[in-house]
């Protein structure tokens, strides 16, 4: 009972979250239904094209959940069920949809452009030009962490092609390639055959289900290696095209996957209780300190995407701005998303509770394969063929986010590697000259950000998520602050912005610094591998990149206030 305790309660206080403060955001910033968004006013057939709320929602929910809101809650489940509980519900209501929502926010308000045009627009031109960097180093660790994610969920040890009696990876991965297919098949049937959402919806589901049958009885296998090239050339494509061939469809049926996730883990968890076929035996405080760090800050780091994620503001400013029809949807897809995410977060820690002890001896190669199997124990023992369904079920849905996720995150490296080398009146790599032109062009950032991240996606999870996770949160603490000195500027009331800014970047700040530390002793000791060479000068970086920019910050303020004072 104590699982239906802590999703009830999660849902009831989410639910009431986005009812009363999300309506008093939208309320305070003046949100305007009347208003044109700039995928009405800037229209192009490629990035800026309205879509329909659902298929909105789709991809923005789809994008922003990625693998974070399973592999965070669960690897921060070792501090005990209620800080991770507390920080998923109090950070999704007052800090991450805080910031999702008013980075859509602003972003609509500056023709769909990123944060960088944001903070450029409060705190200069310099300013934007260091988060646009910071910005990208934080896109590199997206790539690389579902890079990793992805290839380790497709990885098989069988020989190359297709299998009968499939392992899990294999049919995970058929699936998730037949769902690409399917995605572009949606993508064209609905923009370019006028078919209308509706039977197209139904004929995508249908889809999905007969993939699924298909991939529990044929696999495809393919060595980690060999699935990291393979990612890396897809994400690459899959960038360049226009949103409605392949982003838009694949993020709005990748929905509905999720959204069955999240039914059949409810209904688990209700079974479960009553049927006794598991037991949430996490306890629910274990230590202040335990093998991931001291609980501040390891807990506000390592729990990411389930409470407030940086990542999200870049989606909000780089692709759902440009897809969003009315103002009105703002919220729902702004603040609601992060809400749902955060509902996510809550069930990923339940299904990990179901299998608490055999997690946290090593039992799982991954969070992910913790989070299929403490869902599928609900349903039955490892021998049953439900348990085999449900688990391949929940793992495809984690492989299917994480590349959405990787999708987006590539398409928005795009955007913002370009917009790093073009100066003021220049709106494309056709405007730029010479060498400039050549770097911002599409094809070259978006080359070298996938190249470099999965080399470094072939690091082990546990190195990039920890220095991701502090980098994401960082990234948000600065999205907190852009969107904050933009709204000081133009007379809208800003101030609940103040804590959650000064929470993220202290806890984010501190976390970096002790990497820091500890590589450094590393270092002097001659015991540092590559991997620690990297998150030593990447931790390095983002530290002194994220307080000029607060010194910037600062700054702005304090010329707020000044200009308010006369």
């Amino acid at each position: 009972m104590t699982a239906i305790l802590i999703i009830a309660a999660a849902i009831v206080l989410l639910v009431l979250g986005y009812v009363f403060y999300g309506s008093w955001l939208a309320k305070q910033w003046g949100i305007d239904p009347s208003r044109k968004t700039p995928a009405v006013e800037l229209e192009d057939g490629v990035d800026y094209v309205a879509a329909k709320p659902a298929v909105l929602m789709g991809h923005h929910f789809s994008s922003i959940a990625g693998a974070g809101p399973i592999n965070g809650p669960i690897q921060a489940s070792v501090f005990g069920w209620l800080p991770v509980f507390l920080w998923c519900v109090i950070g999704g209501i007052f800090f991450g949809g805080l910031q999702d929502f008013g980075s859509l926010f602003a972003s609509i308000r500056h023709g769909g452009k990123s944060v960088g045009e944001i903070i450029k627009d409060s705190m200069g031109s310099r300013a934007k030009k260091l988060f646009i960097i910071f910005a990208l180093l934080v896109l590199i660790l997206v790539i690389a962490s579902f890079v990793n994610v992805v290839a380790g969920t497709f990885a098989s040890t069988n020989a190359f092609g297709f299998t009968t009696n499939p392992l899990g990876t294999e049919t995970t991965a058929i699936i998730s390639l037949l769902f690409i297919v399917l995605a572009i098949i949606y993508g064209v049937v609905t923009n370019r055959f006028g078919v209308k959402t509706l039977p197209a919806t139904i004929g995508g589901i249908v889809g999905i289900v007969l993939m699924l049958v298909l991939g529990l009885n044929v696999g495809f296998a393919m060595g980690r290696v060999a699935w990291i090239v393979a990612i890396g050339a897809y994400i690459t494509i899959a960038s360049l095209v226009p949103v409605w061939i392949l982003l838009q469809p694949r993020d709005y049926l990748s929905s509905f996957l999720l959204y069955a996730m999240m039914v059949v883990a409810i209904v688990g968890i209700i079974f479960s209780a009553f049927a006794g076929t598991a037991t949430f035996d996490m306890p629910v405080f274990t230590s202040w300190s335990t093998k991931i760090g001291n609980l501040f800050p390891a807990l506000f780091i390592t729990v990411a995407c389930g409470a407030c994620s940086g990542f999200h503001s870049l989606i909000s400013t780089g692709t759902s701005s440009k897809q969003l029809a009315s103002e009105k949807d703002a919220k729902p897809i702004g603040y609601g998303s992060m809400l749902i995410e955060s509902a996510l977060g809550i069930v990923a820690l339940i299904a990990v509770g179901m299998v608490y002890a055999t997690y946290t001896e090593g039992g799982f190669g991954s969070p992910s394969a913790a989070f299929a199997a403490g869902i599928a124990t609900m349903f039955g023992t490892s021998d049953t063929a439900v348990y085999g369904t449900v688990y391949a079920l929940l793992t495809l849905a984690v492989s299917v986010f994480a590349l959405t996720s990787l999708d987006t995150g590539t398409r928005l490296s795009r955007f913002m590697f370009s917009e790093l080398f073009l100066k003021e009146g220049e709106a494309t790599y056709k405007d730029a000259k010479g060498i400039r032109k050549v770097l911002a062009y599409p094809l070259t950032g978006t080359l070298l950000m996938v190249v470099v991240g999965c080399i470094l996606g072939g690091l082990s999870l546990s190195q990039i998520w920890g220095l991701f996770g502090a980098a994401n949160q960082l990234l948000a603490g600065i999205a907190l602050l852009a969107v904050a000195a933009w709204l000081g500027n133009v007379g809208k009331n800003n101030k609940m912005f103040y804590i959650p800014m000064a929470f993220m970047l202290i806890a984010t700040i501190t976390s970096l610094v002790m990497t820091v530390i500890t590589k450094i002793k590393m270092v002097a000791a001659a015991s540092a591998q590559w991997g620690d060479w990297f998150q030593l000068l990447f931790a390095a970086a983002m530290v002194v990149l994220a307080i000029i920019l607060v010194i910037e910050g600062i700054q702005t303020f304090l010329r707020i206030a000044k200009k308010k004072a006369a």
